[in-house]
């Protein structure tokens, strides 16, 4: 059983380690090693956690927290699953979540960006009828990647 819940305190230090395995995963060997070190050097999963934590939704399942989703109006800022729970449901359920808020606050569109690279990514959008909008350099990770701006109709 899955349960959706909003994040709390409790959950910081799970959701920390969510992020630092998806960065080891999918954008490690994707960035430069100057990238890689920043990343580190910041703690930039303890950083945004501090930030936007309280506002996750997060999944739980086998009392533990298998993934979350993070949005505002009508960007969604991030969806991650923990690898244990890949292919489970978790990524679909969490995006239904997004997404019905998202259109129930008035928003004709959800928007987010996944990377060229990411074809993992791009597919699971495209099954949820994500289509892409636009492409510009990645300047977050200084690294030569290419974001993709994907964007679904919700009416």
């Amino acid at each position: 059983m899955m349960i959706l819940r909003s994040a709390c305190e409790t959950d910081a230090s799970s959701l920390r380690a969510i992020l630092y395995k998806t960065f080891e995963s999918t954008w490690l060997p994707q960035i430069s090693r100057a990238a890689a070190e920043a990343f580190r050097q910041e703690d930039r999963p303890a950083h945004y956690v501090a930030a936007r934590g309280l506002r996750f939704h997060v999944a739980v399942r086998d009392d533990q927290i298998a993934g979350f989703v993070d949005w505002e109006d009508d960007f969604v800022n991030a969806l991650h699953v923990h690898s244990s729970y890949t292919r489970t449901g978790v990524g679909a359920r969490l995006m239904d979540l997004a997404e019905r808020e998202i259109g129930s606050s008035g928003h004709a569109l959800a928007r987010l960006e996944t990377d060229t690279f990411n074809l993992g990514s791009q597919a699971f959008y495209a099954a949820r009828g994500y289509r892409e909008a636009d492409r510009y350099p990645d300047l977050e990770w200084n690294s030569g990647l290419t974001t993709l701006l994907l964007v679904k109709p919700l009416r």
